[in-house]
């Protein structure tokens, strides 16, 4: 279960308009929390109750400007750090341009690293507590062809997890992954749409035979960001269907 926080803390959401992100800031508001959404496009959602801030996550200025903004309108630094924001492109490794290469692992991993760090170190500066969630997939650890960049960032952010968890263990600093498998909504949720005979297929390929829906990724995160535990830190938490157990071969037809 998820614990109500017996405080009310600051919490930010990175590509907090998003489909995931949007569902998390509603879980961790019914937990008491104070939620702050970055995205870089503020369009499409009803953000009644939400402190809003646009914000380009490959950029550290506009992250610290972000983190910033937050304490400035909550008087607390953000104690709850999802860092969420994502994009992709379908490319294989020798397809994908440099600029399409660069631009994914920007966003996914080096705005990933960048929105961590900045929470992290004004808590130390703080001494508080906190917990930092990193959004990841199960693609961090199964190759996929047409999703090479992608991939590589988020083999790169399970390491950086397990990095900052026993960089930041001693000042009270949690910091774990959710890995996702194919979810029905976000990133892989638009390739759905457009291809419905996709969502279909992915469906099939899952062990359980469901795709993920947003409202389960947002648990999933407010389980991670609970004050309930003490101890869980630098673990993944795969929400696959058991994608991740699969081992059998795939060969194109």
């Amino acid at each position: 279960m998820t614990a109500t926080f017996p405080t009310q803390p600051v919490a930010v959401i990175s590509g907090g308009l998003g489909d995931i992100g949007f569902a998390t800031a509603h879980a961790l508001k019914q937990t008491g929390c104070r939620v702050a959404l970055g995205d870089l496009h503020l369009t499409g959602r009803d953000t009644a109750g939400f402190h809003v801030h646009q914000v380009d996550v490959a950029s550290e200025t506009s992250v610290q400007a972000w983190f910033g903004a937050v304490e400035s309108a909550f008087g607390d630094p953000a104690s709850v750090i999802v860092v969420n924001a994502g994009i992709v492109s379908l490319s294989s490794a020798l397809a994908a341009t440099l600029d399409d290469w660069n631009r994914t692992l920007a966003v996914n991993l080096t705005g990933a690293w960048l929105t961590a760090r900045t929470g992290a170190r004004r808590l130390i500066e703080q001494k508080m507590p906190g917990r930092i969630v990193f959004v990841g997939s199960w693609a961090g650890h199964a190759p996929h062809v047409e999703l090479a960049a992608y991939s590589t960032a988020k083999a790169g952010l399970r390491m950086l997890t397990q990095c900052l968890a026993l960089e930041l263990a001693d000042k009270g600093i949690l910091v774990n992954e959710v890995a996702p498998g194919y979810v029905n909504a976000g990133l892989s949720g638009q390739f759905f749409k457009k291809d419905p005979d996709c969502a279909a297929r992915s469906r099939a390929a899952v062990p359980v035979g469901e795709l993920i829906e947003a409202d389960e990724v947002a648990a999933a995160i407010a389980y991670l960001c609970s004050p309930a535990h003490r101890n869980l830190t630098g673990s993944t938490l795969l929400l696959d269907g058991g994608l991740s157990l699969l081992r059998n071969p795939v060969k194109k037809s």
